[in-house]
C-alpha cells in the first residue's frame, strides 16, 4: 500500500462516500413513511415492510463489502478520511431533497471538510 492514493483509489473512496450519503437519504425517506405514533414494536414492524428502509440496509451491506475490499489495497488511515466526504454530502442532499436549511456555519464546515480531504489526497 503506497503512501499516495491513486486516481482509482480516490474514485472508489468517493463512490463509497456517495453511497453512504445515499443510504442516509434512503433512511430519511423511510422515516417519513413511518406511521405517526404507535409502539416501538409497531414502528419496527412498519420499518420491516418499508422498501426504502430495506433498500438502505441492502446498500449498507454492499458498502460494507466494498469497504473491506477497499481496505485490501488502501491504508485505513488514508481511506477512513474519505468517510468525512459523506458528512459533507449528506447536509447538501438534505437541503436539496428535504429543504433542510443549510446555514453559513454548515457551509463553512463543509468547506473545511473538503479542504482537509484535498490536503490528505495531495
Amino acid at each position: 500500500m503506497s503512501e499516495r492514493l491513486s486516481i482509482v483509489q480516490i474514485a472508489v473512496l468517493c463512490t463509497y462516500a456517495a453511497g453512504m450519503a445515499g443510504g442516509q437519504i434512503l433512511f430519511k425517506l423511510a422515516s417519513l413513511r413511518l406511521p405517526p405514533g404507535g409502539s416501538l414494536l409497531e414502528r419496527a414492524f412498519a420499518l420491516g415492510q418499508n422498501w426504502l428502509f430495506l433498500a438502505a440496509l441492502a446498500l449498507y451491506l454492499a458498502l460494507s463489502i466494498l469497504w473491506v475490499w477497499i481496505l485490501s489495497f488502501t491504508a485505513l488511515s488514508r481511506a477512513y478520511l474519505f468517510v468525512a466526504l459523506s458528512f459533507a454530502l449528506v447536509p447538501v442532499l438534505a437541503g436539496i431533497f428535504f429543504s433542510e436549511p443549510i446555514s453559513l456555519r454548515l457551509t463553512i464546515g463543509i468547506g473545511l471538510i473538503l479542504c482537509g480531504l484535498v490536503l490528505v489526497v495531495q
